[in-house]
């Protein structure tokens, strides 16, 4: 050893010549395969066949609602409510900064949905209700109105 630095002979690589003219190649392919798997891949689920998209505009802003069919829900059993969606169906409000998933409630007639603090209903289609209810017991409205 002179100068801190072994003569020894460096174990040869694992790899020969031909092999480390391949890694290039291999890089190219990762990426490709990487691209291919992004395109394939299966986007976030969009709503069903039976989901209903709505356009409306709450306190000024735009409100867009998706109703969507819950995952167990049998296209055959008829909805009591007559509302676009059978019970346990639930609603994506995207609206302001905010993405609500909604799940429908048990509450009798026209479909409402809730998560306890934000309130969804289309009694009144035309003029569906949107509410916030407040930390302290309070509660907010929104009026809505079709876009």
């Amino acid at each position: 050893m002179v100068h801190g630095v072994s003569h020894a002979a460096s174990a040869p690589s694992p790899e020969g010549p031909a092999a480390r003219g391949w890694r290039p190649l291999r890089r190219l392919l990762a990426v490709v395969l990487a691209g291919l798997l992004w395109l394939i891949a299966p986007w976030p689920l969009q709503a069903d066949a039976g989901g209903v998209l709505s356009r409306y505009r709450c306190d000024g802003d735009p409100l867009l609602a998706e109703l969507v069919r819950g995952a167990v829900d049998d296209r055959g059993i008829p909805d009591p409510s007559a509302s676009p969606v059978p019970v346990g169906g639930f609603v994506l409000l995207h609206w302001r900064q905010l993405d609500l998933q909604l799940p429908r409630t048990n509450n009798a007639g026209r479909a409402s949905f809730t998560d306890g603090r934000w309130w969804w209903s289309l009694e009144d289609r035309d003029h569906p209700r949107l509410r916030l209810r407040n930390g302290g017991g309070g509660v907010q409205d929104f009026a809505c109105e079709p876009a």
